[in-house]
């Protein structure tokens, strides 16, 4: 289990790349998630790979996981949406490394686990 960090952390300017998945994700290495926050509100933009443009909304839990919802429009022209429990681990380098578990919400309701690390 990770352990979540007793700082508050600041995701504004961030950038992100996923470094492993598992399930039906479509990111890729080539996907770039640039956060943005304003208090508890988390938002990123994310593109690359076959993602052509995607968006992501949510709050800082108390905990400091994240629960996320995105969306974004694939290359093949498909919308995609779903939801995301993000927990934050802070690495010996002081960079980020985020845990996600995540459940399509359309079309085909699959499930998965990612890790993005920030560069």
């Amino acid at each position: 289990m990770t352990k979540r960090p007793k700082i508050p952390i600041y995701y504004g300017g961030k950038l992100f790349r996923p470094v492993q998945t598992q399930g039906a994700s479509e990111t890729t290495s080539e996907t770039i998630f640039i956060y943005q926050q304003d208090h508890d509100l988390v938002t990123a933009t994310y593109s690359g790979g076959e993602i052509a443009f995607g968006q992501l909304i949510g709050v800082i839990a108390r905990d400091g996981s994240l629960d996320l919802r995105y969306h974004h429009r694939n290359k093949s022209g498909t919308l995609m949406t779903g939801k995301c429990h993000t927990v934050p681990e802070i690495l010996p380098s002081g960079k980020l490394r985020l845990h996600e578990t995540w459940h399509w919400t359309s079309p085909d309701q699959g499930t998965g686990t990612s890790i993005l690390e920030e560069f």
